[in-house]
């Protein structure tokens, strides 16, 4: 928030516990507390009593490592054996050079800025003592400029720690860039490291986990062959992937350029609170003329979650690595045992009898599925739709759910991209797809015209009537017009199943403008003011009866109208029984980026 410094409780030095205030804030005439989140010690102080802060300020530097940094992956001897071989133990030495252990200064910079290092998130990802590392010793292209220890000692692994290990059981590429070895540049050996990965993961079709931080190009290995290195092949390989298996791309810091493109490649987008993304750093930026830009104002956070590019917002790479590590499992062999649900009774009373109150779709996701089993993409893009993976009885699937408290669940341009998008997304992927359907339609006015709605939208019926996984849909509440078919692929006929809750309502459109359009003429005979608007409430209560889902069900223009706890039987009944069909390739030619 913004506010004004009210006091300064510690000092430079002063070691505080978890919870305890550092600085009082005054805003709007409410003073906030700043408390420490862990104990620690204070390293600096930047606030000063009296003065303004905005939103992202350092106020205060707490030191809260307090340990040595984590092992580092894969098992390694930490002393050669005496009376070992020489070659062996140059070897074994050769490899002790990069590690953690061997760069305390590096580390230290690394941590007092409040993240990990490459080593630290690629050994808190994999299975202990399942990674092997691919190319380890490679150095910098810089020998013309640098002695080979001076290049061992700060080009480790060329800056990209990459390999094969296992994550919860499952073989699977992972990859991260080192930003402590030259700001986390883009080299000619690591650019090499990066083909033979990503030809690895299609070979054995793995997923791949991408660390991405740093910049672009490295115009200092001066020892690479050619002019510009625009043929090299890392960006065409890893987009090839798409598809075929799933992609991770993870981020914390500043993530520019190369490492934005291989990021923006990715299935889904997990994020920190204090990265950057943009297809350009700072020194693109200024180089073109555009100005002087701090790398925290290119691509910041706030706005990359709120534009979609971020799919997973976590704090800190612990939780990055959490969210990596429990997206995947929606993707490996599953089973179907262990799983809880919430008692299904609860879902009838989650919708309002009133029918123009709104409610908590997500209460809806997480009653109806598993406990614990719903991970939401995109939550800060496009808010009139919730997209999910989630599970049923212990078996993945997609959900799609309007939101009635965004524009009344009115579809827009957004909410149409997000959800034709992960429609492809669970398709590649073999994961049948379920709509929880509460909508007025598609969104409509001269403003969202303005936002080429009419191409937008009509992405959902294009991906939905192409999608080859079981489809289902539950209406909630609301199915008119042209939004409601398309959370349903099409047609209320296109599904394996499309059933209606009891408060479920339907029509061509929405009532009151059915009523307005088609009955004009009639309304517009009445001259008294309150004579007319009776007239018009009889007619909307009219059509209301008219399209109440037991009528509409009674003319078999959807399947059922059910009792809400019985949800959970349609869903396990239409996609249970379906196995997707062996493959050795891909399904789709790509899952679109946005």
């Amino acid at each position: 928030m913004q506010g004004t410094v009210a006091s300064v409780e510690v000092a430079e030095g002063d070691e505080v516990h978890a919870g305890q205030t550092v600085v009082v804030l005054e805003s709007m005439k409410m003073e906030h507390l700043v408390a420490a989140d862990e104990a620690g010690r204070v390293t600096a102080v930047a606030a000063v009593v009296g003065e303004t802060v905005h939103p992202g300020e350092v106020l205060v530097s707490v030191d809260v490592s307090g340990t040595s940094s984590r092992p580092s992956p894969g098992n390694r001897p930490e002393n050669v054996a005496r009376g070992a071989r020489a070659d062996l133990g140059d070897v074994l030495a050769a490899h002790q050079v990069g590690l953690d252990e061997q760069r305390p200064e590096a580390v230290e910079r690394r941590h007092g800025r409040g993240q990990r290092t490459a080593r630290e998130n690629v050994g808190d990802l994999v299975d202990d003592g399942t990674f092997v590392e691919y190319g380890p010793l490679a150095v910098a292209m810089q020998r013309r400029r640098r002695d080979p220890d001076d290049l061992a000692r700060s080009t480790p692994a060329d800056g990209l720690v990459g390999g094969v290990g296992r994550i919860d059981g499952r073989p699977a590429v992972v990859m991260s860039y080192d930003y402590t070895v030259l700001a986390g540049t883009q080299g000619w050996q690591n650019h090499r490291k990066k083909d033979r990965l990503f030809e690895l993961a299609e070979r054995q079709q793995l997923p791949v986990v991408l660390f991405a931080e740093g910049g672009g190009g490295r115009p200092g290995d001066v020892d690479a062959p050619g002019v510009t290195g625009l043929d090299c092949m890392a960006f065409a390989l890893f987009a090839e992937l798409s598809g075929l298996v799933p992609l991770v791309g993870i981020t914390s810091g500043y993530c520019f350029a190369g490492n934005a493109a291989l990021l923006g490649c990715c299935d889904v987008v997990i994020a920190t609170e204090g990265s950057s993304i943009g297809m350009g750093g700072p020194a693109m930026i200024e180089g073109g003329g555009l100005g002087v830009v701090p790398p925290r104002e290119v691509g910041p956070y706030d706005v990359q979650w709120a534009n979609g590019v971020i799919d997973i917002g976590v704090a800190d790479e612990a939780g990055a690595v959490d969210a990596a590590r429990r997206y995947l499992s929606y993707f490996g062999p599953q089973s179907d045992a262990g799983w809880t649900c919430a008692d299904q009774a609860a879902l009838r009373d989650l919708i309002p009898e009133n029918r123009v109150r709104v409610y908590d779709v997500r209460s809806v996701i997480d009653a109806l599925c598993d406990v614990d089993s719903v991970l939401e993409l995109r939550r800060g893009f496009g808010a009139g739709m919730v997209t999910a993976l989630a599970r049923v009885e212990g078996r993945p699937l997609g959900i799609v759910a309007n939101d009635p408290m965004h524009l009344g669940g009115a579809i827009d341009a957004d909410a149409a991209d997000k959800a034709a998008r992960f429609m492809q997304l669970c398709d590649a992927f073999d994961l049948p797809l379920l709509f929880l359907c509460d909508t007025p339609g598609f969104m409509v006015g001269p403003e969202i015209e303005r936002q080429a709605q009419v191409r937008h939208v009509s992405r959902m019926f294009v991906t939905g009537a192409n999608v080859s996984v079981p489809v289902g849909t539950i209406v909630l509440r609301k199915g008119y017009g042209l939004g409601a078919q398309a959370m349903a692929g099409g047609s209320f006929k296109a599904p394996l199943f499309c059933v209606s809750w009891p408060t479920g309502e339907f029509g061509g459109m929405g009532l009151e403008g059915a009523v307005r359009l088609g009955f004009r003429k009639e309304l517009d005979a009445i001259a008294d003011e309150a004579e007319r608007e009776a007239l018009f409430q009889q007619m909307v209560a009219r059509s209301y009866e008219v399209g109440k889902g037991l009528n509409v069900a009674s003319h078999f223009e959807i399947d059922d109208v059910i009792d809400p706890a019985d949800s959970r039987a349609w869903i396990t009944s239409a996609f249970g029984a379906w196995t997707p069909p062996p493959r050795s390739g891909k399904k789709r030619p790509n899952i679109d980026t946005w």
